[in-house]
């Protein structure tokens, strides 16, 4: 018995079942048991990768994200990839994407009118109450806040002045473009 050898026959078989027994257990779920996607499910799942890629770039238009959705598979990361770098492509004119769901067909147009009748939103001063701050805060230089506190009322706090001095700073910065502009065609 010590001196039984193994053929090559009988190796080649166990290499095969065990191959066969590997490959059973392991890959046998990819594609075998997954079933093939409707159209509908394809079309909701690329819906929704749209509407997060506009969550975070709300400027990109709608039918650029789907016409580069759809050349690169669906892949989020690469789209978002390409709009950072500015490569995103415009579609070609002949690509008609689906109308977003819960809106018709032909409501793009309407809600293009829809928009333009709509009053526009108020300007910041008058959202956030800033009008008296207006000349209060032109020559009020304020120390900076030393840190982040622990306090949730005092990081509130801290936030709001941070917004209400920038929306402040853009107004006064919008003014001195203004006079500049109103001083250069006046000389």
């Amino acid at each position: 018995m010590a001196n039984e050898q193994i053929s090559l026959p009988y190796l080649a078989g166990i290499l095969l079942i065990s191959g066969l027994i590997i490959r059973y257990l392991f890959f046998s779920g990819t594609q075998a048991s997954r079933p093939a996607r409707s159209p509908e499910d394809i079309r909701r799942s690329r819906e929704a990768a749209v509407e997060r890629i506009q969550q975070m770039f709300p400027q990109a238009d709608r039918r650029s994200i789907l016409w580069d959705l759809q050349r690169n598979g669906g892949s989020i990361q690469s789209t978002t990839e390409r709009i950072l770098s500015g490569r995103l492509e415009t579609p070609p004119i002949t690509f008609q994407p689906p109308p977003p769901p819960g809106q018709p067909a032909g409501a793009s147009t309407a809600s293009a009118t829809r928009q333009a009748d709509k009053p526009s939103q108020p300007d910041l001063i008058t959202r956030y109450n800033l009008k008296s701050k207006i000349t209060d805060a032109a020559h009020d230089e304020e120390a900076k806040s030393k840190g982040w506190s622990s306090n949730r009322d005092e990081r509130q706090a801290s936030l709001q002045k941070r917004r209400d001095e920038m929306i402040l700073a853009a107004r006064r910065k919008m003014e001195a473009k203004i006079a500049a502009e109103k001083a250069g065609q006046e000389g």
